[in-house]
């Protein structure tokens, strides 16, 4: 099929891009998904694999084969191997280019994460006073979640890297809540990286498991809100990405507080990297809406 190598393409973009997300505190893949244009396909595949799930521990076995073949692999596939390829690579890159350019990195990424609030605001067909309401809150909880101090922890127990994983998978899928930026506030950022750096199987697995265990309780809901919910979901998205602009912004200090650029600290440079980031998203949606509107236009 003539469309099957650019899907396979996009997909692995995607993937690279939500993994590159899950490296950084404060990106969060679920933004990153919204940004390639996936993120409700995403939802509805790990749905699905959930359900397939759930009915082979039933013992209804023609039911999962339903399930299972409702699973898009064509997407899931490439992109879960884009993910987890930009895991690895970006646990060995990313936080050293971090550490080097910190108020360039986050610039860049501040301003990707701020123009993907078009994508969910321009979902919305009605915004109403609750619905405005509903983004106003997500974004205080969004705004107080990132300023959370960070959390010092010896050698963590199996217990508490599996609950870890459970609780910050889920911002895998939730735009605006940062993977990694939970694992650091919760004091397992560093140890988990160096888990993935140093191949401690024993840690990995357990968190491994943990991640699947809420990924697969989250995903059945968020899939629910989408289809019942929609408008009010993506009110909440636009929140949730707006208030967590908090951990992404240039010039916070060790104690997460928000501050200006002081004496010696770049300023044109980092705000050139973040309109770069404004254009970047901004030109992708440009040309999704284009795309959009000319495909119907020329099938027929």
């Amino acid at each position: 099929m003539p469309s099957s190598a650019p899907s396979t393409l996009r997909s692995l973009f995607a993937g690279a891009l939500m993994g590159t997300a899950e490296v950084i505190p404060g990106v969060s893949g679920g933004t990153m998904a919204l940004i390639a244009g996936v993120y409700e396909a995403i939802v509805g595949a790990l749905s699905s694999l959930v359900s397939f799930g759930l009915a082979l521990l039933r013992g209804r076995v023609r039911r999962a084969v339903v399930h299972w073949r409702t699973v898009p692999w064509a997407l899931l596939g490439p992109l879960l191997a884009g993910m987890a390829g930009m895991i690895v690579l970006g646990a060995r890159l990313i936080p050293p280019l971090m550490t080097a350019y910190p108020a360039h990195t986050r610039a860049l990424f501040f301003g990707l994460v701020a123009a993907s609030l078009l994508i969910p605001a321009l979902r919305i067909q009605r915004l109403t006073p609750l619905r405005a309401g509903i983004a106003v809150a997500f974004a205080v909880g969004a705004f107080l979640l990132t300023g959370l101090p960070v959390l010092e922890t010896g050698d963590p127990s199996p217990l508490r890297i599996f609950l870890s994983a459970a609780v910050a998978i889920c911002a895998m899928i939730l735009p605006g809540v940062s993977g990694a930026f939970l694992l650091e506030a919760m004091g397992l950022y560093t140890p988990t990286l160096e888990a993935l750096n140093t191949l401690a199987w024993g840690y990995v697995l357990t968190f491994g498991t943990g991640a699947a265990v809420g990924l697969g309780a989250f995903a059945k809901l968020l899939d629910w809100l989408l289809a019942a919910r929609h408008d009010a979901t993506m009110a909440a998205l636009v929140g949730l990405i707006a208030g967590a602009l908090r951990a992404l912004w240039p010039y916070g200090g060790a104690e997460r507080t928000l501050r200006g650029p002081e004496a010696g600290e770049p300023i044109l440079s980092v705000l050139g990297l973040a309109l770069l980031g404004l254009a970047l998203v901004g030109g992708l949606l440009w040309w999704q809406r284009r795309t959009a509107v000319r495909t119907p236009s020329s099938v027929g």
